[in-house]
């Protein structure tokens, strides 16, 4: 039978422990976000024919994973953990290549020498090793440009890094939780790369994280709430981290993904009810905001004001404290923004951090900094 992407549903999502540092090998963690993975599906390994899993630090890959889910034929994916390998997951459900895919990603143990800044800020090429250039400040520069170009204000950044750090510190899952932090906070913490105070900056930390897709018609046999793909889209605009970024040419980065996402689904940003935009620096999400179509360019300074993005407001921005608070390990952070907008619609967060009716939501990865910005949107309800 042809499918397409709309014959696609998530129907598990998992988040193993977060920590600063867990004390867990990467195989056990990646082993626990797989087994976390199908009991959230009400799914055996036997029933699993595609699979998409990785680690950070040791390495394994989807094939090995496959041995560990008894070794039987399947379909294996190469995409990055995130939107990424979400679209190609549902692309070769879409197509017949299989019909139910376990996407899975842990890291533990990458951040060991605490004199520098993590390692994936700082990947080896001659830009980095010679000039010191390192993802806060590339980053920055965006935030800089956009800052004298419209008039952004340090209030704005300090607005959203206070939002997202106030849903962690209510989200007992969070790395951060209990850490309440006000925009005065924001704007008194230690300058790391100018815009950027320490609490616009997201954390380092470990853990995993996976997901269940298949076939709609097989979730409405399972005992599971699915919650259906709408549209997606990829936007790339060459290598992450060999060369600054240019606020001309990479400063409107997700744009392409995010009206494709949109007319795939048949939805403007209106439709949205919550949004897991990717927050690796609190200007981010403002940039974001105005590439994926909520605002105008140059008005999301503005528009994050007045506790529009906050729990409760207009567009809840990650609800679960999202990098900032939450947690960033390794690339299971980028799977973690498409859990998270499953368990947001599933009913699964914290009562004080659940948007109440939320039908549709969005997840990003990515930013200007990295070159790259993905968006997919989800909905309870199939298009």
């Amino acid at each position: 039978m042809a499918r397409n992407l709309h014959d696609v549903a998530i129907v598990g999502a998992y988040h193993t422990e977060q920590a600063k540092r867990l004390d867990v090998a990467e195989p056990a963690l990646l082993l626990d976000a797989m087994r976390g993975g199908l009991a959230s599906a009400g799914l055996t390994a036997a029933e699993v024919d595609g699979v998409n899993a990785s680690t950070w630090v040791s390495g394994i890959h989807a094939r090995e994973a496959v041995q560990w889910l008894g070794g039987h034929p399947c379909w294996t994916g190469t995409g990055s953990p995130g939107i990424e390998a979400v679209l190609e997951a549902a692309s070769a459900i879409a197509s017949g290549q299989c019909d139910t895919v376990l996407i899975a990603a842990a890291q533990s143990g990458e951040y060991q020498d605490h004199s520098a800044t993590v390692s994936w800020t700082r990947p080896s090429n001659e830009f980095v090793e010679c000039w010191g250039l390192y993802t806060a400040a590339e980053f920055a520069l965006i935030a800089q440009r956009h800052m004298h170009v419209y008039g952004t204000k340090p209030e704005a950044l300090a607005e959203v890094a206070a939002a997202i750090r106030s849903n962690g510190a209510r989200n007992p899952e969070a790395v951060m939780f209990g850490r309440e932090v006000t925009p005065e906070d924001v704007l008194a913490s230690r300058m790391v790369a100018t815009p950027f105070h320490l609490f616009d900056c997201c954390i380092n930390s470990e853990g995993g994280a996976s997901l269940v897709l298949t076939t709609s018609e097989r979730a409405r046999d399972l005992d599971a709430d699915p919650v259906y793909l709408l549209g997606g889209g990829m936007d790339r605009q060459g290598m992450s981290y060999t060369a600054a970024p240019l606020f001309d040419l990479h400063g409107r980065v997700g744009e392409r993904a995010g009206k494709r996402a949109f007319s795939q689904a048949g939805l403007t940003p209106a439709a949205v009810d919550v949004a897991e935009i990717y927050d690796p620096f609190s200007f981010e999400v403002i940039r974001q905001l105005e590439v994926m179509g909520f605002c105008g360019y140059g008005e999301g300074g503005d528009f994050v004001m007045d506790g529009r993005i906050r729990t409760g407001g207009e567009l809840p921005v990650a609800t679960n404290g999202g990098l900032l608070s939450y947690s960033h390990a390794g690339l299971a952070q980028m799977l973690q923004k498409v859990t998270n907008s499953v368990r947001q619609l599933r009913g699964e967060l914290p009562d004080a951090l659940t948007v109440p009716d939320a039908k549709v939501a969005l997840a990003t990865n990515g930013g200007a900094g990295a070159l790259f910005c993905d968006a997919l949107l989800l909905g309870k309800e199939p298009a």
